[in-house]
């Protein structure tokens, strides 16, 4: 179940990046403009200041052990998906002792991962103009894991696994065919195959196929 993120009081807020200093006077006012800069997210307080109502969603928690000089320690291992529902989402991963810091380390992990999405109706079986689906089927590959997505009709839904749904979900995709290929059973591995395919959409060169008219 989807919780909204608490989002930071940007006014105590020390940004230390330019890129943070820039969002904090104003200069930069969406992620999109981040993005058009070419450089990484290093402060989450970023996101929670361009884009205050993300929210989370925990894939995966799984505790390990390593044996070490004093003993056998166990960690948490989270794995956590944000996103507003508009186009942004990040897959992120934090490791602790105890469950709650493991988690928010998941969280600001996340958030220095966000990605922009391309939504648009590619469907030859949909002529709307709403951008409910993706401009044009996508691939991603994570380890031995593979995530295909292609655009679908409005109102088919998300026909895709668990995770990928939660994924799509939390970007704002609402109708979508998937198929996956290879370790399937690994939570994280298809979590950022469908982020690596969502994100291939921004790296296009011409502009998708379009079908109608």
């Amino acid at each position: 179940m989807a919780e909204k993120i608490r989002p930071i009081d940007v006014a105590s807020w020390s940004p230390k990046t330019e890129i943070g200093k820039m969002v904090k006077t104003g200069q930069i006012t969406s992620l999109e403009q981040v993005f058009d800069l070419g450089k990484p997210i290093l402060e989450p307080e970023i996101v929670d200041a361009l884009i205050p109502n993300m929210e989370v969603e925990t894939l995966s928690v799984r505790s390990t052990q390593r044996v070490t000089d004093s003993g056998k320690r166990t960690q948490f291992r989270v794995v956590v998906v944000i996103g507003d529902h508009n186009g942004h989402v990040g897959i992120g991963v934090g490791k602790s002792d105890e469950m709650k810091p493991a988690l928010d380390y998941a969280v600001r992990n996340s958030k220095k991962n966000v990605i922009s999405i391309k939504k648009g109706c590619g469907s030859w079986e949909c002529k709307c103009s709403v951008t409910h689906s993706l401009v044009q089927k996508t691939m991603g590959k994570q380890g031995s894991t593979i995530v295909n997505l292609k655009p679908a009709p409005r109102g088919l839904g998300l026909a895709a696994n668990s995770i990928v749904r939660k994924v799509l979900s939390m970007a704002g995709v609402n109708d979508v065919w998937s198929s996956s290929q290879g370790a399937g059973g690994n939570i994280y591995n298809t979590a950022i195959a469908t982020i690596k395919a969502l994100d291939s959409l921004n790296k296009l060169k011409t502009p998708p196929f379009e079908t109608g008219g």
